[in-house]
């Protein structure tokens, strides 16, 4: 029946050889791959040492001779299977001078085992049967080291394989009958149980078997399990992985489905952008950053429009690393569209608010003029009248002869008046125009230049008089500052966030007459301070919350909220400076903007 053995040993023979022409013929070779290839050169000494020693063993050639030959093999086996379950759990490992530790009990053994004639430590009597076989002090420690570098090497097996696939995965079944068999058969041996010595590699054959399962049906050597993979193809954002030289290794299906191109794996990502550019990226710039991505933690992020998918995308490049050791890049691709979309639906809205309020500030404006203008042009009809009967009384006097100089003198003085009135009227409606004019430009003209605390203050009383008068309310105007302060930034702007604080004050008073407005301006260090207060009923609490932060108002239907929304951003974004309020129900609400002095 030893052709038994023997048909088995040669099977096993030639499994190991097909897999380390596999392994070894491999390009691309990783870190698992690797000890893979060394775990089954370990195991191939081993097997084909105890193949001599069983067609020898009717020779005189001592069969302890082959023993030690497989001793190579053996007992570097384990240390190799310890590498390879802690490389398949962390995916690359960095190497440290403490693991050469891991190497003394199998030297040790090694030296023991081929000097082992001269003191029989390792083995005291030698047979081919298990059972017969008179172990050495020695050999205790080299089992239990032994065991325990294989205890140690399945575990890192099982808690990966069922931390990432499931238990009762298919992938870690392979892995546990692979790695359990061998270890069973070897503590059977030592509790006696009669059995050949070559009974151990070939329940290494149980393991190989198992592992090509794993490797060529169920990707044991990947490093993305299969559960993994399954969640990951779910998920709504789209990535493929690269390793560190640059080829394509993983993506997921929303990958495949968002950009419609075919199996990218193994391929450089460089020849992939030359054929579709779904990155929309140079290849240049690609280049440098995962040149960059290598050395870094740091996160690189675009933002890129696909034309040919009409997809916005934030492209995210990053380093995959583990234990500080780089294993690769992961490319993410978070699809933006419905947000730019989203994004693009808000602000036409807030345009068209905007515009809403551009309009009512317009009506305000319009109002205004109507009020500004029609008292100085009646004054001035009046003065064009009052001179007009001048100018007959003049014609009638020329050959008066009662008329005398001093009446004549007395008539071009009141002339005199009529003209300074005039005069002053038109200065008054030029001024007008230009404020007016100031404010309607300023809906689509956001120049900076030079203006004074003076300036200010007079468009104020010009643009705000018609709508005070109307509503009976008395604006109070304190400086305390030089007139002549100057201020960088748009006049037109600060005025109407000034004009648009003292109309919320008017309204705040809900029709109440006879009431005061305060309107202060003092300098705090390199700052103007404009006070505007009122003495109304204050702000509701759930206003006062929200204030400047969303558009909100008080005014129901007949507000859009803008008005300090719009304040508080013109403020901020073209003087620099600031918007603060206090409010007390019952007592009122007082503004303060600071605007930074111009140097």
């Amino acid at each position: 029946m030893l052709y038994i053995p023997y048909l088995v040993s040669m099977i096993f023979a030639e499994i190991l050889i097909l897999f380390l022409v596999y392994f070894i013929s491999k390009q691309k070779k990783g870190q698992i791959k690797v000890a893979f290839t060394i775990f089954l050169l370990c195991l191939a000494e081993w097997t084909f040492c105890l193949i001599l020693q069983l067609l020898m063993q009717n020779t005189s050639i001592d069969p302890f001779f082959f023993e030690k030959m497989s001793a190579f093999g053996a007992f570097f086996a384990p240390v190799s299977f310890l590498f390879l379950g802690k490389i398949f759990s962390q995916t690359k490992i960095k190497f440290k001078w403490s693991y050469l530790l891991l190497f003394i009990i199998p030297v040790c053994s090694l030296i023991l085992a081929l000097t082992n004639d001269y003191h029989h430590i390792f083995v005291e009597h030698y047979s081919i049967k298990v059972e017969d076989t008179v172990w050495g002090p020695y050999f205790t420690i080299h089992s239990v080291y032994t065991f325990a570098l294989y205890v140690v090497g399945i575990f890192y097996f099982l808690r990966y394989s069922v931390k990432n696939s499931g238990f009762f995965s298919k992938q870690s079944i392979f892995i546990i009958i692979g790695t359990i068999v061998p270890l069973v058969i070897n503590l059977l041996g030592l509790f006696g149980i009669p059995m050949p010595v070559y009974i151990t590699p070939l329940s290494f054959t149980v393991t190989i078997l198992c592992y090509s399962l794993a490797i060529f049906k169920y990707q044991f050597l990947r490093a993305t399990p299969i559960a993994l993979q399954k969640i990951v193809d779910r998920i709504s954002d789209s990535y493929i992985v690269l390793n560190d030289d640059n080829i394509i290794i993983d993506f997921n299906q929303t990958f495949l489905n968002t950009f419609h191109i075919g199996n990218l794996r193994n391929q450089n990502i460089f020849d992939v952008m030359q054929e579709h550019n779904f990155l929309n990226m140079e290849v240049k710039i690609l280049k440098d950053v995962l040149k960059k991505v290598t050395t870094t933690t740091k996160t690189f992020r675009f933002e890129k429009y696909a034309a040919s998918i009409q997809k916005y995308f934030i492209i995210e490049i990053n380093a995959i690393i583990s234990d500080k050791n780089f294993l690769g890049t992961l490319i993410l691709f978070k699809d933006t569209t419905q947000h730019m979309l989203d994004m693009k639906t808000i602000q036409d809205k807030q345009d068209m608010l905007m515009e809403k309020e551009r309009l009512a500030s317009l009506g305000q404006l319009i109002g205004g003029i109507a009020h500004n203008l029609k008292t100085p042009i009646m004054s001035i009809s009046g003065a064009a009248e009052g001179l007009h009967d001048l100018i007959t009384e003049y014609d009638n006097s020329i050959e008066d002869p009662e008329v005398t100089a001093v009446d004549h003198h007395d008539i071009a003085k009141d002339m005199s008046v009529w003209v300074e009135k005039i005069k002053e009227y038109t200065e008054y409606m030029s001024d007008v125009i230009t404020a007016v004019k100031g404010q309607a430009v300023t809906l689509s003209d956001e120049q900076a230049v030079s203006f004074t605390v003076e300036e200010l203050v007079k468009r104020v009383d010009i643009l705000m008089k018609h709508e005070l008068k109307n509503a009976l309310i008395n604006l109070k105007v304190t400086l305390r500052i030089e007139p002549t302060t100057e201020l960088k930034g748009n006049v037109n702007s600060l005025v109407q966030v000034i004009n648009n604080m003292i109309s919320n004050s008017i309204q705040a008073y809900n029709g109440q007459t006879d009431k005061d407005i305060y309107f202060d301006i003092t300098k705090e260090e390199n700052q103007v301070i404009f006070t505007i207060k009122d003495e109304a009923g204050g702000l509701p609490k759930e206003v006062e919350e929200k204030l400047f932060k969303e558009m909100i108002t008080t005014k129901g239907k007949n507000g859009t909220g803008l008005g300090l929304f719009m304040s508080y951003s013109n403020i901020r974004a073209h003087f620099n400076g600031n918007i603060t309020f206090e409010t007390k129900r019952g007592e009122g609400t007082t503004f303060h903007i600071r605007i930074p002095i111009a140097e």
